[in-house]
């Protein structure tokens, strides 16, 4: 018997139905056990037809741990599998989206295993494997760190991946590591006062996830990378980097609005123009520009003045050492995070 309901030509806009609605749903009768992981770093729920995925360490800037790729990547899965979910909306708690990597314990302690999942002892993603690697007076491994690195790239990535579209929502700062993760999605939406940028490639970091160049061209990312230095909310969306960049006052409903109108759309034709348009952006090779950038990003933290930043960080606290690197360029008190992520 054929699942199709001929009812359908006798309503109106039939097609804004969603996967679920209509007596020819193929999920008639198969609603989803109920399902509520518990996550560390972030947030989950789902409102209508979006997908609300939501940094949760806002006392520590939304600091990237060893569970964000991994939390992240989950979620965004949970999502693309839910048939109710039409858009993945991605934002931080707090003052800002996200400051980057939790460094803390390889730049000042590294003996500090405090916290650390039992699950990842004796792996890569072990700190104190990872701290042991980064021991200066020892030899160094790359691959032992391209293999924690790469992960969380793997994680990030999800967002460029899913099937269906993703919208980051930035707010505050977005800097270092946490633009890894933003550079991912497919739209941004920023308020025109959010700092963005890599302040790390001063000293002690590459751009892992290698997507500068692919958002922005190769100028404009230049001209951010070989300087450190970070833009505005305001400029991003001049440079093209962000869609939309409004008042932080109008953020939340201007980031609604722009959710909404995508939620509109059947999933099926939100994921045939995804993957077209992605097929030309990873022709580009952004597969080849991760692995590289994340070779070099283990690189930077190896060299003589990686080093050196490491060992200064040790001595005098990594706050301090962010301070010496970034003061001469006039930027350090510009938007910081409330900790001292990279």
């Amino acid at each position: 018997m054929s699942d199709f309901d001929p009812a359908n030509g006798n309503r109106p806009a039939a097609w804004r139905d969603g996967w679920t609605d209509g007596r020819d749903s193929k999920f008639e009768g198969r609603e989803a056990a109920a399902e509520e992981p518990e996550y560390r770093t972030l947030t989950y729920e789902v409102t209508g037809r979006v997908a609300r995925i939501t940094f949760n360490r806002p006392a520590h800037g939304n600091a990237i741990t060893a569970d964000t790729p991994v939390e992240l990547a989950a979620a965004v899965e949970r999502a693309d599998l839910d048939p109710h979910v039409h858009v993945i909306l991605l934002s931080g708690r707090g003052k800002g989206f996200c400051g980057g990597y939790d460094l803390g314990i390889f730049a000042e302690n590294l003996d500090d295993e405090a916290g650390r999942p039992d699950t990842r002892r004796g792996t890569v993603l072990d700190p104190m494997v990872q701290a042991r690697n980064h021991n200066p007076f020892a030899n160094w491994d790359p691959m032992v760190d391209y293999a924690m690195m790469s992960r969380f790239n793997k994680g990030f990535s999800a967002l460029l991946h899913a099937n269906k579209p993703t919208v980051a929502k930035l707010h505050g700062f977005c800097v270092a590591g946490g633009t890894d993760i933003a550079l991912y999605c497919d739209q941004i939406i920023a308020a025109a006062d959010t700092k963005i940028g890599y302040p790390p490639t001063r000293v002690w970091g590459v751009p892992a996830a290698g997507m500068w160049a692919h958002r922005l061209g190769d100028q404009r990312a230049k001209r951010m990378l070989l300087t450190g230095d970070s833009i505005s909310g305001a400029q991003a969306e001049q440079w093209g980097l962000v869609i939309e960049a409004p008042p932080a006052e109008e953020l939340e409903s201007r980031t609604e609005e722009l959710v909404a109108r995508i939620a509109r759309l059947p999933i099926n034709q939100l994921m045939m123009v995804k993957l077209a348009l992605n097929s030309a952006l990873l022709s580009q090779g952004i597969a080849n520009s991760t692995m590289v950038s994340t070779v070099f990003d283990g690189v930077s933290r190896h060299t003589r003045e990686g080093y050196a930043f490491q060992m200064r960080s040790a001595t005098v606290g990594f706050r301090e050492a962010v301070r010496e690197r970034d003061e001469i360029f006039g930027d350090y008190k510009r938007s910081r995070p409330d900790t001292e992520p990279t």
